[in-house]
């Protein structure tokens, strides 16, 4: 099966593209709303939540793990992967968000000025910088920390007024460096993003994450045809979190515009 891993509610966003895209796969999600978010903890603390994630995920029957989280992807995936992994599961793999997304904006970018917006932890990381150079030294990259966002998206307030009072000032520093392209670094960010593109205004691309982290999940796999015969095909859909179960359930329902089955508490 494909294991999606977040911090909460945010990688269903992830979750969605993937139905849509690649519907005939099993799937199985597992969100840590309890420890929500992860963008204030600390590199040990996101280590180890992220390990046990995976862990769990692949004592379930994953194959493979998509660390939807920015914050895991940042500071947990190469230590697991070059570490971790080798010694404990190397037939099975663990991805992130954050090369495919760098790799899109660098590619879209008009005027070589991308703006990042992610938690604390993601943009004092340097990660999205760091890759995007890697790509074109010549980029100039400006990142927000937001960390506000996320326990709002969690609680349900995305679209209200407070919410967009909020986003406004984190993105008028960004409107002032005049970003062409923006990167929505953090899963969460994208239940927000109708407000995100219109208060970003018409000459700033807003990146569709979610839809990019889906294709190049479909390209991995065909490229790794070893990976991609291993996976099973029967549509299943299981969910996991570390929180409540029923508003888990109900949120998810509502977000993904199909019934799902009983979400079940995991405590890690």
């Amino acid at each position: 099966m494909i294991g999606v891993f977040d911090s909460g509610y945010g990688g269903l966003t992830v979750l969605k593209a993937f139905l849509k895209e690649m519907p005939g796969y099993d799937y199985l999600y597992l969100g840590d709303s309890a420890r929500a978010p992860y963008g204030n903890k600390s590199l040990k603390m996101v280590y180890e939540y992220t390990l046990r994630a995976v862990e769990f995920l692949f004592g379930q029957g994953a194959e493979l793990v998509i660390l939807a989280c920015n914050t895991a992807s940042a500071k947990a995936l190469r230590k697991i992967q070059q570490e971790w992994l080798p010694l404990h599961y190397p037939e099975r793999r663990v991805l992130g968000v954050v090369i495919p997304l760098a790799e899109a904006a660098a590619k879209s970018s008009r005027w070589g000025r991308i703006g990042v917006m992610g938690t604390r932890a993601t943009i004092e990381s340097g990660v999205y910088e760091q890759e995007l150079r890697k790509l074109n030294p010549q980029l100039k990259v400006f990142g927000q920390a937001c960390p506000l966002l996320v326990p709002l998206v969690e609680e349900g307030w995305a679209g209200k007024p407070e919410t967009n009072m909020i986003l406004k000032k984190y993105l008028r520093t960004l409107k002032s460096k005049t970003v062409d392209t923006l990167i929505l670094g953090c899963t969460h960010y994208p239940f927000l993003e109708r407000d995100i593109k219109r208060l970003s205004g018409r000459n700033c691309r807003v990146l569709d994450a979610p839809a990019i982290v889906a294709d190049r999940l479909g390209d991995y796999l065909m490229r790794h045809p070893e990976m991609e015969t291993r996976l099973s095909r029967a549509g299943g859909r299981n969910f996991f979190t570390t929180d409540d179960p029923k508003r888990f359930k109900s949120f998810g329902e509502e977000f993904l515009g199909r019934s799902m089955s009983d979400v079940l508490f995991v405590p890690l």
